[in-house]
């Protein structure tokens, strides 16, 4: 990682984004509030509707500020034709620094128990991961801000650690409500089908530091009361809707090789809707094959040799079968 890199600042470069969700709290039909530790929270989608484009500008603060998301219309699901795209200049930063949710934070036992995996930028200025160490990153700023995908705040002294953590007082904190049943939820997640192939790319061993551009799309996932179905439905959006180009320096073999074996087809668990893996393997998350968790087609430019490689299939079938 260059040093003009390391002085990115993903908590400070998201800050526009959270005021813009602030003033417009009313249009985007979520609700700001302050929790019990002087810590901002902004419920998008528990306790009100959120809405689209709440969803599209916290997919942005997942990526640090790194990144451009917007809704379009795609050819390639005939059926559902309406998209996520997702682009970045700084995917290693905007989809491990930020995006990825890597840490679990609990609080708590039984019944009364916390439980969240954070995400955003706040989690570079925590540093608990080692994902971190790996990419050689950590941030440095006046405020941290998260985005968690569930349906309640975390509780004060769960919050008063979080600070403690970022090294920012409580007030100074941010955290985005988005569950996976709202439609918030249902966009931030899809918006993550770019961040699932960094991700493998890393659990590959493949040199982050050569991923230079990335960009990708998967179908806008219906929301759901349920949770399993709505966790289902936006899985299999990336599974077995998401594509994916990625921009890579070095050899065209090694480039050729990340094709190969980047696509959610290379993973044992293929082929089924995700709910129905996850219900197989009784609900534990941890039993699923992680190479799974990736984008259904894939292509990576060798920009030292011009050439494009390609992985992997879109299928219609397996995500209609999720969708309807």
């Amino acid at each position: 990682m260059t040093t003009e890199q390391r002085n990115i600042s993903v908590n400070r470069g998201v800050l526009p984004l959270i005021q813009t969700l602030k003033d417009n709290a009313a249009e985007l039909r979520v609700k700001v509030t302050t929790g019990a530790a002087g810590e901002t929270i902004i419920d998008a989608g528990s306790a009100t509707p959120g809405s689209f484009e709440a969803g599209r500008l916290l997919t942005e603060v997942c990526l640090g500020g790194l990144g451009q998301v917007r809704l379009d219309v795609g050819s390639y699901l005939g059926r559902w034709p309406f998209t996520l795209t997702v682009s970045t200049s700084q995917p290693v930063i905007a989809c491990l620094g930020s995006q990825y949710a890597g840490w679990q934070l609990t609080h708590g036992e039984g019944d009364s128990a916390y439980f969240s995996m954070g995400s955003g930028p706040g989690r570079a200025m925590a540093g608990k991961e080692h994902v971190f160490e790996d990419i050689a990153y950590s941030d440095s700023a006046d405020e941290a801000v998260f985005v968690l995908e569930t349906d309640t705040a975390p509780p004060e002294e769960l919050v008063r650690q979080i600070a403690k953590d970022c090294g920012v007082a409580p007030d100074k904190l941010t955290f985005a409500i988005t569950p996976t049943t709202s439609l918030a939820g249902a966009i931030q997640i899809v918006g993550r089908v770019v961040e699932v192939a960094i991700h493998k790319a890393h659990e590959l061993k493949f040199d982050l530091t050569r991923i230079v551009e990335g960009i990708g799309t998967a179908p806008l996932a219906p929301p759901h009361p349920d949770f399993i179905t709505a966790m289902g439905r936006t899985n299999d959006a990336v599974i077995y809707g998401g594509r994916i180009l990625l921009y890579v320096t070095g050899p065209a073999s090694e480039a050729k090789d990340l094709a190969e074996k980047l696509p959610s087809s290379t993973a044992a668990d293929y082929g089924k809707p995700f709910a129905e893996i996850f219900k197989e393997y009784e609900g534990d998350f941890y039993k699923i094959d992680p190479m799974l968790f990736s984008p259904a087609e894939v292509q990576v430019v060798a920009l030292e040799s011009g050439e494009t490689f390609r992985g992997g299939a879109i299928d219609p079938k397996l995500v209609d079968a999720s969708f309807d």
